[in-house]
């Protein structure tokens, strides 16, 4: 038996909080696609749970919600709506380049050197 938990068949507030503990480690002026931190979080290919689960936070949250991206740096939030707006704002203020709806992954995304669940 593995001493290892599995996080993917946990309740869901414990994936919740999988998820959120990552999140929270993700340094100002990086990125993190939706599958990345899901896959860090030891929730698997839970890239679209993730996008759901952190579109239901609070409003008052701290959490650095706006540094996920879709895949290949993509800008899933729309420009021109608040959520979509307050992202870009955000990055750009951490120093996040922006072109085109995308962020170069290469240079803003963030690879942890070491991530123990």
């Amino acid at each position: 038996m593995s001493d290892e938990f599995d996080v993917t068949l946990a309740s869901p507030a414990a994936r919740r909080t999988a998820l959120y503990s990552v999140l929270g480690q993700v340094p100002e002026g990086k990125v993190v696609s939706y599958g990345q931190l899901a896959e860090l979080a030891g929730l698997g290919r839970a890239a679209r749970w993730v996008g759901r689960t952190l579109g239901q936070l609070p409003a008052d949250s701290r959490l650095p919600w706006h540094r996920v991206l879709g895949a290949g740096g993509r800008l899933s939030l729309a420009q021109g709506t608040p959520s979509g707006d307050e992202q870009r704002a955000r990055l750009r203020a951490e120093g996040v380049n922006l072109a085109n709806n995308r962020v170069d992954m290469t240079r803003h995304g963030w690879r942890p050197m070491e991530h123990s669940g």
